[in-house]
């Protein structure tokens, strides 16, 4: 009997932890049907509602359950990573706690392990339960880091996914601290298929990425499997000094041969504020690159475990 890991981390998800448990237990009933055990790794990413207290009472009394809980929150990436670190299982899948990735589709993934595929990716079919300005900064994300990256990420998947153990294994060896865990899932490679699924709408509460947490999250994709950024400006900056060059030639011959008027403050004005903005966006591009280069040198750890608690109840 092959065992399958389910990875959750959470952050302020009290209202969501007993449903989802709930739902756990019916689905082990159906696993064992097909000859499979589960077990279920809450990860508490520092959460500051009830979370805590909810998973440690809760795990005194659910068989196959255990939680990690961080000493802050160290965010959903680390979390995943840790949860990849600690799964006991032949197969891991990581997944939601609210419920929007449903259980049944594990069992489409395990068809799909079945017939030979060391991944099976859950692909959104549609994006319905999102707003408009997500739905259209994921479209353009999707298409921006596939042209830019050699790593090409597979349109509306999530972390929902099923692995096999050895996939797990590679993935946890990998060195860096600035993690983006979808480029990394899918930089090992191995043999993968994808499988499509409606996405229902959350059960309770909110979700805990905001705009400006999506918006990081997609410069450490960028910027963690493509340096064409970089490469961007230094044809951009080599254009914009060609065009300096001539421009400056042609001061040059109309001072010596014809003479240069005391006016032209407003173009001079717009050609130092123009090449001032160039130059500060461009180091800001180098700036962000440096930044991540920073942080990998120090090799901090990607979190810290304060507690670990288990049921290991049949």
């Amino acid at each position: 009997m092959k065992e399958i890991a389910i990875i959750v981390p959470v952050f302020n998800e009290e209202l969501n932890i007993p449903a989802f448990l709930k739902e756990f237990l019916k689905f082990e009933n159906v696993l064992l049907a097909r000859n499979y055990s589960a077990n279920v790794l809450f990860v508490n990413d520092g959460s500051t509602d009830g979370t805590e207290e909810i998973l440690t009472e809760l795990i005194k009394t659910t068989p196959h359950c255990e939680a990690l809980f961080f000493s802050r929150n160290f965010g959903k990436e680390a979390a995943l990573f840790a949860g990849l670190e600690h799964a006991k299982g032949d197969l891991v899948v990581p997944m939601d706690v609210d419920l929007q990735d449903p259980f049944h589709l594990i069992l489409d993934m395990l068809s799909a392990y079945e017939k030979g595929a060391d991944v099976v990716l859950a692909q959104r079919s549609n994006r319905d339960t999102d707003s408009f300005f997500k739905r259209f900064s994921a479209q353009w994300f999707y298409k921006l880091n596939n042209k830019m990256s050699a790593l090409k990420l597979q349109e509306n998947v999530g972390d929902f996914r099923l692995m096999t153990q050895q996939v797990v294994q590679e993935i946890v060896q990998l060195q860096e601290n600035q993690l983006f865990m979808k480029g990394l899932m899918s930089w090992v490679g191995f043999k993968t298929t994808t499988i499509h699924y409606a996405r229902p709408a959350r059960l309770k509460g909110t979700t805990k990425f905001n705009y400006r947490k999506l918006w990081n999250l997609a410069l450490d994709g960028i910027t963690s499997f493509s340096t064409l950024p970089l490469k961007v400006w230094t044809y951009f900056g080599t254009f914009i000094a060609l065009i300096s060059f001539l421009y400056g030639l042609k001061i040059i011959i109309e001072k010596l041969f014809f003479g240069i008027a005391a006016s032209g403050y407003a173009s001079l004005m717009v050609a130092v504020l123009f090449f001032g903005g160039v130059q500060l966006i461009g180091i800001g591009v180098l700036g962000e690159y440096l930044g991540r280069t920073y942080l990998e040198t120090k090799r901090r750890p990607r979190y810290i475990l304060k507690n670990q608690l288990k049921n290991n109840n049949k």
